[in-house]
């Protein structure tokens, strides 16, 4: 199996929209209610769904570029502000912290081999 999909919520899809295409993501579907984007090197996809009702969203998304620093300026470039600039963490993963014109947080970052083995992997299964 593989993650594919994830929907985020949000509150104006014109506004949304727009933000996800200046972040560099290929619109593949577009209604009022419901759009769906594909990134530019993997063929993974996300979608945002308009939420009528106030909501409250705790989940965050990652997209990952191995040129972060190239990538984040040149979204500052196009305006888009940042929470906090490129930074290394402590699990290994340089991030850089934004969120989407519906207070969705994103994070940018760049893992390398740290994906998906950090030093202090485990491989627990059923």
């Amino acid at each position: 199996m593989d993650l594919n999909q994830i929907t985020l919520p949000i509150k104006n899809m014109k506004e949304a929209t727009a933000f996800y295409l200046k972040l560099g993501f290929t619109q593949i579907v577009d209604t009022p209610h419901y759009a769906r984007f594909e990134c530019p090197d993997a063929g993974s996809t996300f979608s945002l769904s308009l939420e009528e009702e106030d909501f409250s969203n705790g989940a965050i998304i990652y997209f990952e570029h191995k040129k972060l620093d190239e990538w984040v300026q040149a979204l500052k470039d196009k305006g888009i502000r940042f929470i906090q600039e490129p930074q290394e963490r402590k699990y290994l993963w340089k991030e850089a912290v934004l969120s989407d014109p519906s207070g969705n947080k994103i994070k940018l970052y760049w893992a390398g081999e740290n994906r998906l083995n950090p030093p202090w992997r485990v491989e627990i299964r059923a």
